[in-house]
């Protein structure tokens, strides 16, 4: 790589954010609980966040097992050696984050800890400034038209 391309960042910002939004949605539901939906409304969260933890699960397993069969790095920072498309990539360009974003979301579905939900979406909009369009612009150095084509056809979230 030359000077002026684009190079993988060097702190591994995704798992920090993430475990920062857990930290705080616990803490600031011990001092300050918001409301939550109870009775039947509550049930159906709770059993959605099960499912959701499922799609967790899901995600993190099927993406991890797509890019080593890819020979490819599953450090965020590290410099891809292969373009993945294929599995839970064919369908989010981003499923590791999309996976952790919904963890937060069905952690607060079974817990009724209304604060996972707002720290989710901060979460995942942090992780896209600080990650995901540093990413961006390594994939499209490093695969020019084949990323260009692939980011046209496979929304980066969902």
């Amino acid at each position: 790589m030359t000077e002026n391309q684009p190079k993988p960042g060097l702190i591994p910002w995704p798992p920090l954010i993430y475990v920062a939004a857990i930290a705080i949605s616990i803490v600031l539901g011990l001092l300050y609980p918001l409301p939550w939906i109870g009775d039947l409304l509550g049930d159906i969260l709770f059993a959605a966040g099960w499912v959701a933890l499922f799609g967790v699960l899901s995600l993190w397993f099927t993406a991890i097992r797509t890019m080593v069969r890819a020979r490819t790095t599953l450090n965020p920072n590290g410099m891809p050696d292969h373009l993945v498309t294929t599995g839970p990539f064919g369908i989010t360009r981003n499923p590791m984050y999309l996976a952790n974003t919904l963890l937060l979301i069905g952690i607060a579905f079974i817990s009724g800890t209304a604060w996972f939900l707002p720290l989710a979406f901060i979460a995942a909009f942090a992780t896209q400034k600080m990650a995901i369009e540093g990413e961006e612009k390594v994939l499209a150095t490093k695969f020019g038209k084949k990323y260009r084509d692939y980011a046209k056809r496979v929304r980066r979230w969902i």
